[in-house]
């Protein structure tokens, strides 16, 4: 696949900066470019203005013609004025010339006699025109007085800055997009140790990588590295789930298995009578609707983890199935040697499922049973809290370590027989409909 640089997110970045810098250069240097040149045409014609002025009062007002005074110094006048640039014609009131103090014959007749300033280009150059109207005075004629400077100093002076900025602005652009490219590699270097992590990640499977390792910086990017991270342990949680789930799942489903098979190789290899036969039978029939509940079990716990099961809530008297459950238990703590207590308020109502609501007391007053020595205590409580109904299972039995309390409600999740509580409830956490646990509110 050719590499085409548009798909690049650096290239991006230092062609839109450069781009922009260029746009903000161009502009700015065009700016400075016409304001230059409005101010060096502004001073040339007021130079043309006060040339004119001077010119005015070097007039012969006394004689019947219009011409200079040559009383006047207006020699020393033509001088200075050559000096300066400047060139001054006298016209008669049909443009005619007259007199004048100056060389550029292409500018001794007027094209068209009208006040003002103009522009005009000769062989020697541009030139900048201000004609002014000469009035009548005494016995002197009116006519026209034309002053003229070349534009050559001005127009060198813009091509010197024209010169000077096309050569200035490339190199500021070439800097502009250097600085970006810099700056786009430093602000992206963040992202590119992200992807590496990423597909080290998803070629290893290794998921106790973290992308946070990956970043110095505390920014924008730290903080998507971050999300990444809770991502990773989040997935890193499932597949451990599903692993110990999977493991857990084969371990109960081994033991009936291993067991039916033992009891169908036994009937098959050795001839037996017709009671042991039907002995066989009926425990092939309890192992089988073992397989059948821990099916139905499993199958009801991946609904629930899916969400593809919708709970149907109804409204529950909680004092009654409670009192219910302890009846059912009542005669297993007595074979098992054990005082069973109930302080359970009356009138207690909920929004939830009696299925899931049964199956999950059932459960864990089972548990108590099996794991409370002779002669101990099983407490089943229920009381109301504010807008709570809080249920208490709670028995004499050695108890649950610390560190296994936050995996309770993980399937299938077993911790060592030994307890190191004087009270708990369970060994093993057998998955209980934790929805249900939600839905135990007033």
């Amino acid at each position: 696949m050719s590499w085409k640089p548009w798909h690049n997110l650096r290239f991006r970045l230092v062609a839109w900066y450069s781009l922009l810098a260029g746009l903000s250069l161009a502009i700015s240097e065009g700016f400075l470019y016409f304001e230059l040149r409005r101010a060096l045409l502004d001073q040339v014609d007021r130079a043309l203005q006060v040339s004119a002025i001077q010119a005015l009062k070097n007039l012969d007002d006394e004689v019947d013609r219009l011409e200079f005074d040559p009383r006047k110094d207006a020699p020393v006048l033509a001088s200075l004025l050559n000096e300066a640039g400047v060139e001054i014609y006298l016209l008669d009131p049909k443009g005619e010339l007259i007199e004048s103090f100056g060389n550029s014959l292409a500018l001794a007749k007027a094209e068209r006699l009208q006040p003002g300033f103009s522009t005009v280009d000769t062989p020697a150059g541009r030139w900048r025109i201000y004609l002014q109207e000469v009035p009548m005075r005494n016995r002197r004629p009116g006519g026209w007085l034309k002053v003229a400077r070349s534009l050559r100093p001005v127009d060198s002076t813009l091509a010197d800055l024209l010169r000077r900025h096309l050569v200035a602005v490339p190199l500021l652009l070439g800097m502009v997009g250097l600085g970006g490219f810099i700056m786009a590699s430093r602000a992206l270097t963040p992202i590119a140790q992200i992807t590496e992590m990423t597909r080290r990640i998803r070629l290893s499977g290794d998921l106790t990588q973290r992308i946070g390792d990956a970043t110095s910086t505390d920014d924008e990017l730290t903080r998507l590295a971050l999300l990444f991270d809770g991502m990773l342990d989040s997935l890193q949680r499932t597949f451990e789930q599903q692993e110990r789930f999977m493991a857990d799942a084969s371990h109960e489903l081994r033991t009936p298995l291993t067991t039916l098979r033992g009891l169908v190789q036994v009937s098959l290899h050795q001839p037996r009578d017709q009671d042991t036969y039907e002995e066989t039978l009926r425990t092939i029939d309890l192992e089988v609707e073992r397989l059948i509940r821990l099916s139905s079990d499993l199958l009801l716990l991946s609904r629930l983890e899916q969400q593809a099961q919708d709970l149907s809530l109804e409204p529950v008297d909680l004092s009654d199935l409670l009192a219910a459950i302890a009846l059912q238990i009542q005669p297993l703590a007595d074979l098992q040697k054990l005082t069973l207590f109930t302080h359970i308020d009356p009138d207690l109502r909920i929004l939830g499922s009696p299925d899931h609501l049964i199956r999950l007391f059932i459960n864990l007053l089972d548990n108590a049973v099996k794991h409370t020595p002779a002669q101990g205590h099983i407490g089943l409580g229920a009381t109301l809290q504010a807008d709570r109904v809080q249920v208490t299972v709670s028995d004499t039995g050695v108890g649950i370590s610390p560190q296994h309390l936050p995996h309770l409600f993980e399937r299938f999740y077993r911790v060592e027989k030994s307890r190191s509580r004087a009270w708990g409830a369970l060994d093993w956490a057998w998955p209980s409909p934790r929805k249900s646990l939600n839905a135990i509110r007033v």
